[in-house]
């Protein structure tokens, strides 16, 4: 077998520590290193979980405009879909010890939660359940639900495949006591980034729903019932209002 990166930085660990160890019994403690990674199956475990939705229609679509959008952008929220997106890694894995040459090895499991709390989707109190309006603006909602959820398999199945490549059947290596801070390290520094990255680009594909296409074809439906809401309300917020 050609040395692999792990070999190599087992040699380099030994060298640096300046341990005296024979090349047997460098390989002998590598050898249980690997069979140990070998028998701890994938490094990548998932509780991934999507906690339902609830829809709230008590906020006007004046606020879910402001929840939404900053002061200067143009146009109205007639509905919002909002997910807070959650990642949490915790790790754990056997370790083996050299006593000889002080080195450690340790075969990673990566606990990977990937979750939403319950969604919350709105449609503005203006719109009446069971209205033609209200049907069309949550239907539209809808589609933003179901996004949030197919994708949430679809980047576990990505982070999974990269972890896999990353750790699966290779043991790490480190000075006795060191591997898990050098894991933990390495997982606050690359993984958790990357993961939250990933959780981000979901918020990216909400942008193609909310094209301004869909919001035009919006603020027409049902025989102009949407138009004729907003207008009353408007007229209604910019009449004088009586004296107390």
């Amino acid at each position: 077998m050609s040395p692999s990166y792990w070999q190599q930085a087992l040699v380099a660990l030994m060298l640096t520590s300046g341990a005296v160890i024979h090349a047997h019994a460098a390989t002998a403690f590598q050898q249980r290193c690997e069979q140990m990674a070998a028998s701890s199956g994938s490094a990548a475990r998932f509780a991934s979980r999507a906690n339902g939705y609830r829809i709230d229609n008590g906020i006007s679509y004046v606020a879910l405009t402001q929840m939404k959008r900053p002061p200067q952008q143009a146009g109205l929220v007639l509905g919002l879909t909002r997910a807070e997106s959650r990642v949490d890694l915790q790790i754990d894995g056997p370790t083996l010890q050299d006593p000889a040459s002080g080195i450690e090895c340790a075969a990673p499991r990566i606990t990977v939660t990937l979750s939403y709390p319950p969604i919350v989707v709105y449609v503005g109190r203006e719109f009446a359940a069971g209205t033609c309006a209200y049907r069309e603006i949550l239907a539209h909602e809808m589609r933003h639900l179901k996004s949030y959820t197919d994708a949430l398999p679809k980047v576990e199945e990505q982070v999974r495949e990269r972890l896999g490549r990353r750790f699966d059947g290779k043991p790490l290596y480190a000075r006795a006591g060191q591997a898990r801070g050098l894991l933990q390290q390495e997982i606050n520094g690359n993984w958790l980034p990357y993961i939250n990255n990933e959780m981000l680009k979901i918020e990216k594909l909400q942008e193609g729903i909310d094209s301004p296409q869909e919001y035009a074809r919006l603020s027409k439906v049902c025989a102009g019932e949407v138009q004729s809401l907003i207008g009353s309300t408007r007229r209604t917020r910019s009449s004088p209002q009586p004296a107390p």
